[in-house]
């Protein structure tokens, strides 16, 4: 459940980015600030287990920032 609603987020932004690519900025800081929330909530458990429960929160928030990134650039080689 959490994966699909990971993707369907980098989906909309994506889709956002390439529309709208100054007012798709806010939306990608504010998953990505959520994300970081729960990256640092998980790498407080000890030991091994603190980088395992952070490093889904890290990968989600890389693609964010990916997707919509993509999608501003995307839009920066359209030829019209």
């Amino acid at each position: 459940m959490i994966i699909a609603a990971v993707v369907g987020l980098c989906v909309v932004l994506a889709v956002l980015a390439f529309f709208v690519p100054r007012l798709s900025r806010h939306p990608e800081r504010g998953a990505q600030r959520s994300l970081g929330v729960g990256s640092r909530a998980g790498g407080k458990a000890p030991g091994v287990l603190g980088r395992w429960f952070s490093k889904p929160f890290q990968t989600s928030s890389r693609a964010v920032g990916r997707s919509g990134s993509a999608g501003r650039r995307a839009r920066g080689r359209m030829p019209f």
